[in-house]
C-alpha cells in the first residue's frame, strides 16, 4: 500500500478515551464512512458482521441504559467538558490594517 493511499479517505478529529482527549479520525470514505475511529486504517477494513448484529441485538434490548450512561459521562466526564471546547469552531482572527 502506497503512503498517499494511507493519507487519503479520513479526516481529524478529537475524541474521549477514558479521562483522556485524544486525536482521532473520521472516516470519509470505505465501509466505515462518517464513524470516528482510532486508526485511520480501520476505515477500509471489512466489516465484522456477527460482531455488528450482536451489538444492534444489545443496543435494541437496552436502549435507555445507552442513553443514560451517554447522557451521565456527557454531563460528569471532565474530559467531555474539555472536549466540547476542543471540537468547537472558532472564527480566524483577522488582521487590522
Amino acid at each position: 500500500m502506497r503512503a498517499i493511499e494511507m493519507t487519503e479517505g479520513y479526516a481529524a478529529v478529537y475524541g474521549r478515551t477514558g479521562q483522556k482527549v485524544t486525536r482521532k479520525f473520521r472516516c470519509t470514505t470505505g465501509a466505515r464512512s462518517g464513524r470516528v475511529v482510532a486508526n485511520p486504517a480501520t476505515c477500509n477494513k471489512p466489516i465484522n458482521f456477527k460482531k455488528s448484529q450482536k451489538l444492534a441485538i444489545t443496543k435494541r434490548s437496552r436502549p435507555s441504559m445507552i442513553k443514560y450512561k451517554a447522557a451521565r459521562a456527557k454531563q460528569f466526564n471532565p474530559a467531555s467538558k474539555r472536549l466540547a471546547g476542543v471540537q468547537k469552531i472558532r472564527p480566524r482572527k483577522t488582521r487590522k490594517v
